[in-house]
């Protein structure tokens, strides 16, 4: 199922940017200006969201050890309940971005706090001047508690190793990508369109899919192994 899986985190980041313009519109938009007014180059909205997505896939990779140490320890059942609850999360997140539920908000809330440790530092790397800048820039944005974001993590934490579960937040922020890079470039024309009810709501319902889908997989193979 790992291949579902990696496609879900992947279309996941691509339509949950319906969130990432109220989520990261700030800090996109600090960056897509200089001091002096003028827009910095696209090498530079390139290593922001390298650092974005490097401190992703650390987090995929601890929550993917975690989950191993209940892999190792033979654990069946509760490899069986951080699958299903990874689905559920899916399900949850995607009726959230149709707008159906503000239930993320409590991943955002409880992110809350260690946000408030790295704002300072984030905040001390602007304006940026250089890649390297720019880039722990990106790492630092990586921080930013996004309910979008920890509801993946569920997934990478079912995903059973640390290599799965890097491979699994690459592939969302990969599918992140696409919106963050044009946000930054063009998020005048962006905005408007991806605030429109009907977006939102055909992006959350096909995110939701996924989750029903992979509940589906798991009933199927359970019949058909019975």
């Amino acid at each position: 199922m790992i291949e579902f899986s990696l496609l879900a985190a992947l279309l996941a980041g691509l339509l949950g940017g319906v969130h990432c313009v109220g989520m990261c519109g700030g800090i996109v938009a600090a960056f897509s200006f200089r001091a002096d007014g003028t827009h910095p180059p696209f090498r530079m909205h390139l290593a922001y969201n390298l650092g974005r997505v490097s401190s992703y896939v650390l987090f995929g990779a601890l929550a993917g050890a975690l989950g191993a140490t209940f892999k190792l320890a033979g654990v069946m059942p509760v490899q069986l309940l951080l699958y299903v609850l990874a689905q559920v999360v899916m399900i949850l997140l995607g009726l959230y971005l149709a707008g159906f539920n503000q239930w993320v908000r409590v991943f955002e809330r409880a992110g809350g706090a260690v946000w408030r440790v790295v704002r300072p530092l984030f905040q001390k790397l602007l304006p940026v001047k250089s890649l390297p800048q720019a880039v722990l820039a990106g790492m630092a944005w990586g921080w930013l508690p996004c309910g979008l974001v920890y509801s993946v993590l569920v997934s990478a934490l079912a995903a059973g190793s640390a290599t799965s579960g890097a491979a699994l937040m690459l592939a969302f922020g990969l599918g992140t990508l696409p919106n963050l890079l044009g946000m930054g470039l063009f998020a005048r024309q962006i905005q408007p369109f991806m605030q429109r009810l009907w977006v939102r709501r055909a992006a959350g319902l096909m995110v939701a899919g996924f989750g029903v889908w992979g509940l589906l997989m798991l009933a199927y193979s359970t019949f058909a192994n019975a």
